[in-house]
């Protein structure tokens, strides 16, 4: 479930440096480029039309940090469309489409807060969920019927190479920004988007369990590793001897745990092939959730419709390092697969008897969020 708050494209000039700064050694004039801001979901990107950018890819990363605001040491990318955390720190390339199956390409790039790191590596659920909306209203897709009230855009994800259908309504040939869908983690409601993910197993793997097990170890906890919409690996809660329900101030205030899940999901990197030495595992992949079971009583879970009356399991995710404050869409589409997965962290976790028949419904740092799943075992499909 999505919802996506869109704004009309528009030109901004953005500063390589703030006005009065004492660090330029000659002046220079702004450069421009049309770029348009979105949010997707509980995240947020600035958009480029691919035929603005430089032809080579090479030549874009610069633009991307400058934008952004990376690299500041103080972690607030004051100097940029960054918000200092890693959901907001966000840059989605869109143009034609090079997939038979598809309208539009769609390239996800995720950027370092405090250092230069410019990942390609894997997509965005929430940020999927503002591309075909941006693609209309950039003229990327024409809209078959200029009176219509809906639009559906075949999205081809060049980082996972997955096809993502998106469907949303329109209004006066332009993607809609406001309605009546409310999201947990984000104030308000706005217009719906409904993606569905085509055949999303194997994203970057090209396998639904990466490593040939259901469970692995290491440094002494128990794993899935699994691989749908982006690789995830699943660590349960009982196993690192925390609560469940911990809150993203709780993660970075505790002494050791940050530390522990990043060397967990580094070595799990490594077993599923996404790199050859932990060094090298990348920021954003493979994402790691820490799962529990939900409580009958806890008072903070009573507080936050967080019970087993009310969701199938607590998930609290990872996102480049950082505690997220909901839950990026492909970790969902992952925890609903690995959900039947037999004996898998999730499925140890998650009862029988769905609270919701519609799918799976996980309690995170934010709220709740329902994940309908029309897929088997091997991940044939999913939608959200």
């Amino acid at each position: 479930m999505f919802k996506q708050i869109s704004h009309p494209q528009c030109r901004s000039k953005l500063s390589q440096l703030a006005p009065g700064s004492r660090r330029y050694l000659q002046t220079k004039k702004q450069n421009s480029l049309p770029a348009a801001y979105y949010r997707g979901g509980t995240s947020r990107a600035v958009f480029f039309k691919q035929e603005d950018l430089p032809a080579n890819k090479q030549d874009w990363a610069p633009i991307f940090r400058s934008v952004i605001g990376s690299p500041d040491p103080h972690g607030r990318q004051l100097d940029g469309l960054g918000g200092g955390i890693s959901s907001l720190s966000k840059v989605c390339v869109v143009g034609a489409s090079t997939h038979d199956k598809a309208d539009v390409d769609y390239t996800f790039i995720s950027l370092g807060i405090k250092n230069t790191d410019v990942d390609y590596s894997s997509n965005c659920g929430n940020m999927s969920s503002a591309v075909g909306p941006f693609a209309v209203d950039a003229h990327l897709f024409p809209l078959q019927n200029p009176s219509s009230h809906s639009a559906s855009v075949r999205i081809h994800n060049t980082n996972t190479g997955k096809i993502i259908h998106s469907s949303f309504p329109v209004v006066d040939g332009e993607a809609a920004a406001s309605g009546d869908f409310a999201i947990d983690g984000v104030a308000g409601t706005a217009a719906r988007v409904q993606l569905d993910f085509i055949n999303p197993a194997g994203s970057v793997t090209g396998k639904l369990l990466p490593t040939g097990n259901v469970i692995d170890t290491f440094d002494g906890i128990r794993a899935t590793c699994i691989d749908v919409g982006n690789p995830c690996v699943f660590v349960q809660a009982l196993d690192l001897g925390v609560s469940g329900n911990l809150t993203p101030d709780e993660f970075n205030a505790h002494p050791d745990l940050l530390p522990r899940l990043d060397s967990i999901r580094r070595q799990a990197g490594v077993k599923m092939d996404i790199a050859d030495e932990t060094g090298a595992v990348p920021g954003s992949v493979p994402k790691i959730c820490v799962v529990a079971a939900p409580s009958t009583g806890d008072s903070r879970d009573v507080e936050q419709r967080q019970t087993s009356a009310d969701v199938d399991l607590l998930a609290r995710a990872l996102s480049v390092g950082q505690p997220h404050r909901a839950v990026p869409i492909t970790v969902a589409l992952a925890l609903a697969a690995a959900a039947r997965v037999p004996q898998s962290t999730v499925a140890d976790v998650v009862d029988e008897n769905p609270v919701d028949g519609a799918g799976i419904t996980i309690g995170h740092a934010s709220g709740n969020l329902l994940v309908g799943a029309n897929f088997d075992v091997d991940g044939e499909q999913s939608a959200a």
